[in-house]
């Protein structure tokens, strides 16, 4: 009996070193304690009449969040000038349909002249062929 209890306990003990010991089989993920960070106290608003915002609504900061950058940034869209505000007058209100009309047959268009019609032609690719030709 004596010489089965030598094994067990020293089994026992061998066991319960490894288990203190870092690394290995019975090595486990441990949180970080030095990586825990403080959360801000929560703040009861001053409103207690809050009512929740209704389904489909548009928000009550409005504006998307780029327009509120843009906002913060530039504050906000600036007042035209009197040329400005001259101009827009003159130039009237755009027809509905302006955008299908253009490229119609009947729309009458400046000749650009051989350069533009030479680029607009120009085959499709990534410029590795290009070349430029100076006149003169």
């Amino acid at each position: 009996m004596r010489n089965a209890l030598k094994p067990a306990i020293l089994s026992l003990s061998t066991l319960a070193l490894v288990g203190c010991g870092g690394g290995g089989l019975l090595d486990r993920d441990r949180p970080d304690e030095f990586a825990v960070q403080r959360q801000a106290p929560l703040v009861v608003p001053p409103d207690f009449n809050l009512v929740p915002p209704s389904e489909g609504a548009p928000r009550p900061a409005g504006g998307t969040a780029s327009e509120q950058a843009l906002d913060v940034l530039f504050g906000g869209p600036a007042p035209r000038s009197s040329v400005e505000t001259s101009v827009l007058d003159r130039a009237g209100e755009a027809a509905p349909g302006i955008r299908s009309a253009v490229g119609s047959e009947r729309t009458n268009t400046v000749a650009k002249g051989r350069v533009t019609r030479d680029i607009i032609a120009a085959p499709e690719g990534d410029g590795q062929a290009a070349q430029a030709v100076i006149p003169g």
